[in-house]
């Protein structure tokens, strides 16, 4: 590891070299059911689209890969949802080498923490919780697909989908149609969407939880003690979360309920059901039950929203963040009420965090302009088609109305660089081009001078 390399540097740099080793090993014959070379483009979107854990896909893995193209394939969406710096720092404790000062600080700052101590442990919570949530998910997948596929099938494909679901890539080996034979089932139902939450919350907000309950132990349960022990970053990452699953399920369902391509012909239960995953989907993931062709373009315009937010830090979710978010939405109240300073919950939120905030969404949405016109310079789409294709790169989620494989090989470019970016963060690439946010010249004050707005 470099020593001037900072986070920002290697999971800059760390992912772009994963990525073109992937494209190469994905484009060998071996790894094609056909035998033959892969075009290099759709082998690197392919590559891309995992390490990313996007699930946008030019080719249909189910049909288009070997098994050892699969098992690249899963690597690399392990590798992505777990990032560069827990693959590296977790392969350092596997090999029982010391994780140095500089490394720490490496740690520290992908995952965004305050203090060094305690970094190890957070390292050691984020790889188990991984892996257990992948195996209590591929134990409820096996429940369905066992029987239905043959035990060492069932359990390949238990596998699989229960990493592709935790890790929010999206990626199926079903065939074309993603999950949608299983739309009425709730065990596949619910077991994706909650592995969609459980990673889209963050790690740090699991931990941030697990120790509250320690806080507790013993005491009477209070739901405000539980909220006065929790710190403020895990209070707005649940509370946004909580309002994006109602309000996205309560949307769809509302304007797909008569819709005979969509809800239309299910029953009550199944309704709501198929209206949360897709608003749980939406957030980062990129199964689907039901063709996002099919919707209304109210509900496509409502998932774009959800895709452009995302899930929370600390996590494998991909969009803006739900925190970013908040802290709009809350500065913005606070301007509102004439309060200078962001608050919430007796909390005052840094200007750090607020103009970070800003910026990120800023950055990701000038990426969503220009990513929408190139497409739509490029292909003969609609704006809805385009729009919706480039937020579900930015967001890494994986949706699409079915325009991917048909995209030109500069349309599949634009489309890479946009999931790269939305893997790597707007917040990354605010911090690598504009050098470390917060360090100012010392004694440099400049005279203020008000400006019109609005």
């Amino acid at each position: 590891m470099e020593q001037h390399m900072t986070a920002s540097q290697m999971m800059v740099f760390g992912f772009a070299a994963v990525i073109l080793l992937g494209g190469i090993l994905l484009s060998f014959p071996i790894c094609n059911a056909d035998g033959k070379w892969l075009n290099f483009i759709d082998a690197l979107f392919t590559s891309c689209t995992s390490v990313c854990v996007t699930g946008l896909v030019t080719v249909v893995p189910a049909e288009q890969f070997t098994l050892l193209g699969k098992m690249v394939i899963l690597l690399l969406i392990q590798f992505g949802g777990l990032g560069i710096i827990a693959c590296t720092m977790g392969a350092f404790l596997i090999l029982r080498r010391q994780i140095t000062i500089r490394n720490r600080v490496v740690i520290q700052e992908s995952y965004n923490l305050n203090t060094l101590s305690g970094l190890v442990v957070m390292l050691k919570f984020v790889l188990c919780g991984t892996f257990l949530a992948e195996g209590i998910g591929a134990f409820f997948y096996a429940l369905q697909f066992v029987p239905q596929f043959g035990f060492f099938r069932g359990v390949w494909y238990s596998i699989f989908h229960s990493i592709s679901a935790f890790c929010n890539a999206g990626i199926d080996i079903l065939g074309e149609n993603s999950l949608q034979a299983y739309q009425t089932s709730p065990l596949v139902n619910f077991t994706t969407i909650g592995l969609i939450i459980a990673s889209g919350l963050g790690f740090t907000v699991w931990q941030d939880l697990l120790l509250t309950g320690k806080r507790i132990r013993g005491r009477e349960f209070s739901f405000g003690r539980c909220m006065q022990k929790m710190r403020l970053h895990t209070k707005l990452a649940l509370l946004m979360t909580l309002v994006l699953v109602l309000g996205g399920t309560i949307g769809f369902f509302c304007m797909e309920y008569s819709n005979p391509a969509t809800l239309g012909p299910f029953r009550m239960g199944e309704k709501w059901m198929a209206a949360m995953f897709q608003s749980v989907t939406t957030r980062t993931a990129g199964f689907f039950t039901i063709p996002q062709s099919a919707f209304y373009e109210p509900s496509r315009f409502l998932s774009c929203i959800l895709m452009f937010i995302g899930g929370s830090p600390g996590g494998t979710a991909g969009g803006v963040k739900t925190t970013t978010i908040m802290i709009l939405l809350l500065t913005c109240w606070s301007v509102l009420k004439g309060n200078p300073d962001t608050e919430y919950c007796r909390r005052k939120i840094p200007a750090l965090n607020v103009r970070t905030a800003f910026s990120v969404v800023i950055v990701a949405f000038v990426a969503l302009l220009g990513g929408t016109m190139a497409i739509l310079l490029f292909e003969p789409v609609g704006l809805m088609d385009a729009l919706y294709e480039v937020t579900s790169a930015i967001g890494t989620v994986g949706l699409s109305v079915g325009i991917t494989p048909s995209l030109s090989s500069a349309s599949k470019l634009v489309v890479i660089l946009l999931m790269y970016m939305g893997r790597i963060g707007p917040t990354t690439l605010v911090l690598l081009f504009a050098g470390k946010i917060g360090k100012t010249k010392a004694g440099r004050k400049l005279p203020e001078e008000r400006i019109m707005v609005g």
